[in-house]
């Protein structure tokens, strides 16, 4: 009871990074409020394969739910194991991956619970909470933090009221931590029936293809990244260029690929993907609160910028004033010749 909860998503007999990266995230939440943190994880045949991918992150209960019809994902019977075991179990505070999956599954078992749901979140912390209208204080409420207006505030979000407290957040936001690979936790095989209706399994997956990603800025050691200040979709080469020299991969900010300059699927930040390299190379990119959350945990950042006010400098470990097409060949060239 008043648990905090984690939907395990799974690729197969797989669990994702984004659900290991909230398992983690979980359980320092649980820890917080003196509370068990539990997992639930639905597919087929996946009983003896996914305990060892869960527990660890310090789970302390595990809820399986093997059955044929789970696997590969639907929303129906998805939906009603989550809705079925929360009025069951009451969790104060639920979490999932702002992912394919997540983004499907959240709003249909916040609605179906009345409990509301806050998407895309870049932090998590527990604390207190004044409703200034009424003057009734709440106390250890879930902070649901996540840029708002086009990336131009922080919002934090409370539900004081009802529960569970939900939010995605989307991979590469948490980091995932093993808290002991040896943990002992209680794994519960659910009774599926109990909670699935045969009437949910309306429709099934008769094939199903996956699309390999074009890129890899979630595992590059080296990002380059450009903004609008790039100038231009051949601006956008001399970044390749660079990337090409230090074997990195090429990402851009929102603003760049509003304008054109690029594809959708380079854009880093709030809606972009999130990315932790060991190197960032900011080129042109003013520093939006939106984009700052997508790469905010990189190992050093380089910032390459005409405007010595830039905001993205605030947080860049070395700048360089300048603009693109003069930092940039100069880069490749010295590296060239120190490389060799």
């Amino acid at each position: 009871m008043n648990n905090v909860f984690v939907y395990c998503e799974l690729e197969g007999h797989t669990v994702t990074e984004v659900s290991q990266e909230l398992l983690t995230k979980g359980r320092k939440l649980a820890n917080t409020l003196g509370v068990k943190l539990e997992a639930v994880a639905a597919g087929e045949g996946i009983k003896g394969q996914v305990e060892q991918q869960i527990l660890p992150y310090g789970v302390d209960v595990l809820h399986l739910f093997d059955a044929k019809g789970l696997s590969p994902y639907t929303s129906k019977p998805h939906t009603a194991i989550l809705v079925n075991l929360f009025k069951k179990e009451k969790p104060q505070i639920c979490l999932m991956g702002a992912d394919v999956v997540g983004r499907d599954l959240g709003p249909r078992v916040s609605s179906a619970l009345k409990s509301g749901l806050t998407a895309d979140c870049t932090a998590l912390e527990i604390g207190p909470h004044e409703d200034k209208k009424t003057g009734k204080t709440y106390e250890q409420l879930l902070y649901q933090i996540r840029p708002a207006f086009g990336g131009n505030i922080v919002a934090t979000i409370v539900n004081p009221d009802n529960r569970p407290q939900m939010a995605t957040v989307r991979s590469g936001v948490m980091k995932a931590e093993v808290l002991d690979p040896a943990y002992k936790g209680e794994v519960i095989v659910e009774k599926v029936e109990d909670y699935v209706p045969q009437t949910e399994y309306v429709t099934r997956v008769i094939e199903r293809h996956v699309q390999a990603s074009k890129n890899n800025l979630k595992g590059a050691p080296i990002i380059v990244s450009g903004g609008y200040g790039v100038g231009s979709k051949e601006g956008f080469q001399l970044l390749y260029d660079l990337a090409k020299v230090l074997h990195a991969e090429v990402g851009a900010s929102r603003a760049a690929v509003d304008a054109g300059f690029c594809d959708h699927d380079l854009q880093i930040g709030q809606t972009g993907v999130t990315v932790r390299p060991k190197v960032y190379i900011a080129c042109g990119i003013s520093g939006a609160i939106q984009h700052v959350a997508g790469m905010k945990e990189s190992g050093i950042i380089v910032s390459i910028n005409p405007d010595e006010n830039a905001p993205i400098n605030q947080i860049a470990d070395y700048v360089i004033n300048g603009t693109v097409e003069e930092v940039v060949p100069k880069m490749i060239k010295y590296y060239k010749q120190n490389s060799k």
